[in-house]
């Protein structure tokens, strides 16, 4: 077995004393699991350290590798410039995890100086590296480094990924050490970078007893709607982490939790066992995602239906009208109503594109042509790709009329939709929006969305919606 160690650390920037300054007392417990995190790896005769981090560049079709000679970082951007890091890339271990990827199935594109600079994006080490570095270095690991991002890939293709890593280890003969860079919930408490919401203190609390029980089956199967509203940051790079340990036994021990500003802080370490066919989870997990997506699609209502007939007949080049060619509920033939149609792809939005007030003669023709748009004319991303559309997750929100309201006391930000009108300018929110828990958010964005100053005086509506999955 070529993986002998793995691990989970956070990356709080303030646990590293020259940045937090005294702050840094206040996660003591992190900073002294970092240090024994950094023992243990010292201890397992790993040759190279490959490191996952959800901070570096990101794709949302593949996975990004450092492919610099020599990695280079620091804190300065935290008020640190003194902390530096400067390590060799283990290159022939890139290039053969390149290899094993793609008879994966997984595209990796290596982020060299050339494409970086194509895409405007750096190879500097990020925060997700160089904070939980530190503590390793200190505790006197000196070894190659291999830089991942993680990707926004589906979580069966992650862990395929981590089964990369761990083949290529093998087909080096190479000791290598995985470690998964990854804070927990940003909603924690009130004062929270993400802001609270009941659910981040659920999803740490899970997460925390599936990583001690080594339950891989579990970590992937976390309920989606739970990780959304916890906001967490490096799930992927776990399960990433995770495939690297795919039919083994694994001893796996969290060293620490804790989250005093409002993010959770875990270090685990895990240690590869003997071989176990049982723990082989590739395939499970594949099949698994086949048997959800099936699911899903079985369960989906009419509106949802129709706008996935309708994208599958435009970008199948058909001229055929979905909702003319089958039997319609009358709800949606015989009314009209303004709607929105939202695609997420991988938990992450894709496209989404509304109407306030109805433009077409019923609801069915208003599906179909906001489906098209969100698909195609989103300005925010890049057309959604045919092969893209069995990966997508479809929501339909239709609007109740609209209602004049004479203050924000009558507005909930979880129950109503907002309007803020000023002369011909709108601006539009949907209820119930991840990370908007005030009015004065709501408003807030809608001005901005709208192009209204703060201080401008402002018409108020609310509406209802009927949200269709």
């Amino acid at each position: 077995m070529s993986i002998v160690f793995c691990g989970i650390c956070p990356h709080p920037p303030v646990m590293v004393p020259e940045v937090g300054r005294g702050q840094d007392e206040e996660v003591a417990s992190t900073k002294k699991a970092m240090l024994e995190l950094g023992r243990r790896l010292n201890e397992s005769g790993a040759q190279t350290l490959v490191m996952i981090t959800p901070h570096g560049t990101v794709f949302s079709d593949g996975i990004g590798i450092s492919a610099v000679k020599e990695l280079q970082g620091s804190l300065s951007q935290f008020g640190a410039a003194g902390v530096r890091f400067t390590l060799p890339n283990d290159l022939q271990l890139v290039h053969k995890i390149k290899e094993m990827a793609g008879l994966q199935g997984i595209t990796t594109a290596g982020i060299d100086n050339a494409l970086a600079a194509r895409f405007g994006v750096s190879t500097e080490l990020d925060h997700g590296i160089t904070a939980p570095l530190y503590f390793i270095r200190e505790a006197g690991v000196s070894m190659p480094l291999v830089h991942v991002s993680m990707g926004l890939l589906p979580f069966h293709e992650l862990y395929s990924f981590g089964v990369a890593v761990r083949d290529a280890a093998a087909a080096l003969d190479k000791k290598v050490a995985v470690l998964a860079s990854s804070d927990l919930s940003h909603r924690l408490t009130p004062d929270a970078p993400a802001g609270y919401h009941p659910s981040g203190k659920d999803f740490d609390l899970q997460l925390v007893e599936l990583v001690g029980a080594a339950d891989v089956e579990g970590i992937c199967g976390i309920d989606a709607d739970l990780v959304e509203k916890a906001g967490e940051c490096g799930l992927r790079s776990i399960i990433m982490m995770l495939g690297a340990l795919d039919g083994v036994e694994i001893n796996s021990e969290v060293l620490s939790y804790e989250g005093p500003f409002g993010v959770g802080y875990m270090v685990a370490a895990l240690v590869p066992g003997v071989r176990n066919d049982k723990r082989r989870w590739q395939e499970k997990l594949r099949h698994g995602a086949l048997v959800r997506a099936s699911q899903r699609r079985s369960a989906e209502s009419y509106p949802v239906q129709l706008a996935r007939a309708v994208l599958e007949h435009y970008y199948g080049g058909s001229k055929d009208k979905p909702y003319e060619t089958s039997g319609v509920p009358d709800e949606f033939a015989n009314r009209r109503a303004g709607v929105f149609v939202s695609l997420k792809k991988h938990g992450h939005l894709r496209g989404c594109i509304g109407t306030i007030a109805p433009t077409y003669n019923n609801i069915t023709e208003e599906i179909a042509e906001n489906a098209i748009s969100a698909a195609t004319r989103d300005p925010r991303f890049n057309p959604v790709e045919p092969e893209e559309l069995p990966e997508l997750d479809i929501s339909v929100d239709i609007l109740t009329d609209p209602e004049p309201v004479q203050s924000m006391d009558e507005l909930d930000p979880h129950r109503y939709g907002v309007i803020v009108s000023a002369g011909s300018r709108r601006g539009l929110l949907l209820p119930d929006l991840e990370g908007i828990d005030t009015v004065e958010e709501q408003v807030a964005i809608a001005r901005q969305k709208a192009g209204i100053s703060p201080g401008e005086k402002i018409r108020l509506e609310r509406f209802k919606v009927v949200r269709y999955r």
